[in-house]
């Protein structure tokens, strides 16, 4: 058996970002940014009121000035101000020229065309030009995950698509004769297959275009074809369940009679031991145990980081670990790297803290959807008190 460290740097060695895609904005939520953003030009282009009020010039101040039109957003005064003279203006409008403050209305005094202002200082309640962001500035850089603010930035640059990676094609295989389809009426000794859906799920969230299949039986033909299909059409086929010792492993074989590379077939870490993964030319495949929360765990340790390097992302990022304190005490850990799963909490000081589950069964997927960060326990780590600081996976 290979350690978790180990078999990630086996992953990443073997993986390599997707291709590129130009997206319209709308359709790049999500996406990994594959280009640096390079403003076109100052924002705001011109010096803008932050207040409804009048444009100005401070140096008349104070004083009775005489108004000589509007300015709105989008609409200029299409005329300087002179001496003594002022313009109505809102929020957003650029300044006439030669105004250089506003005047707000809340404390002028109008008179039909007069408007009488108290001594304003010069640049008050004006936006200056290229305040947000200067013409040339780099105002994205290549490799950020692009979320609704982003996104927002882009179009204020006037971008209206974004050369992104494209989604990686993701197939998550799973089965057994024990498992039917969520909806369907499962036998007495049958389950629901959670896995299929939640791995996808999974895969989704963290960038991918995933599908999933009903359940495959457990023959070893339906495994290899679908298999077969599945390498052929996705850059990575990931497999839940199948891969124990036994007469129900079909999938190994069928990744090797393929022409398969095994990179690793065993990990030391509970749960999930029986993780693997291997290569078909190009396609990568990843195996992970039918157990819910063993399945879920490996996907946080093992798929997460290989879907951010096919997306161009920083693969380090999501599994680094930050400190928490324990709340109660932890026992002397195995021989095998163990991920408890926990649940955080936050104290009225800021403190971060994480509780772990008193039930760690592999199988109990309820008890991951409730204590959802993980406590990491290297092989053979000592005792550790309660309140000791630990490192913590979070989802």
């Amino acid at each position: 058996m290979i350690t978790v460290t180990e078999a990630r740097a086996a992953i990443l060695a073997a993986a390599a970002s997707v291709e590129t895609e130009r997206a319209p904005l709308r359709a790049a939520l999500g996406r990994t940014l594959r280009e640096t953003l390079i403003a076109a030009r100052d924002q705001p282009p011109f010096h803008a009121s932050a207040m409804d009020g009048y444009a100005v010039r401070a140096a008349d101040t104070p004083g009775v000035l005489r108004l000589i039109g509007e300015a709105g957003a989008g609409r200029a005064l299409q005329r300087p101000l002179g001496a003594g003279e002022c313009a109505r203006i809102f929020t957003g409008a650029p300044l006439p020229a030669g105004a250089d403050a506003i005047l707000i209305q809340e404390d002028a005094a109008r008179d039909g065309a007069l408007v009488t202002a108290p001594a304003i200082a010069p640049h008050l309640h004006v936006r200056e030009a290229g305040v947000d962001f200067r013409a040339g500035a780099h105002v994205l850089a290549e490799g950020v995950v692009l979320d609704g603010v982003k996104i927002a930035l882009a179009a204020s640059v006037g971008r209206a698509d974004l050369i992104v990676s494209r989604r990686p094609r993701v197939a998550v295989l799973g089965g057994g004769d024990e498992l039917v389809s969520p909806g369907a009426t499962p036998l007495a000794d049958q389950i629901f297959d959670s896995m299929s859906y939640g791995v996808a799920a999974l895969a989704e969230q963290w960038g991918a275009d995933a599908s999933s299949a009903p359940p495959l039986a457990d023959r070893a033909s339906d495994i290899a074809d679908a298999i077969s299909h599945a390498v052929a059409h996705n850059d990575l086929t990931v497999i839940v369940g199948g891969a124990s010792v036994g007469d129900h492993d079909h999938a190994r074989p069928a990744v090797r009679a393929l022409g398969g590379e095994m990179l690793f077939e065993k990990v030391s870490v509970r749960p999930g031991k029986p993780t693997w993964f291997a290569r078909v030319g190009r396609s990568l495949l990843l195996g992970l145990p039918g157990n819910p929360a063993s399945a879920i765990v490996c996907a946080r340790l093992f798929l997460r980081p290989l879907l951010d390097t096919l997306c161009g992302r920083d693969p380090s990022a999501s599994v680094r670990p930050l400190m928490a304190k324990t709340r109660a005490s932890l026992a002397v850990n195995g021989p095998r790297e163990t991920y408890l799963r926990a649940t955080p909490e936050t104290d009225e000081n800021g403190q971060s803290w994480v509780n772990a589950a008193r039930a760690q069964d592999s199988s109990l997927l309820s008890v991951l959807a409730n204590a959802p960060a993980l406590i990491m326990r290297p092989a053979g780590a000592p005792e550790v008190a309660a309140g000791a600081l630990v490192e913590v996976l979070y989802p």
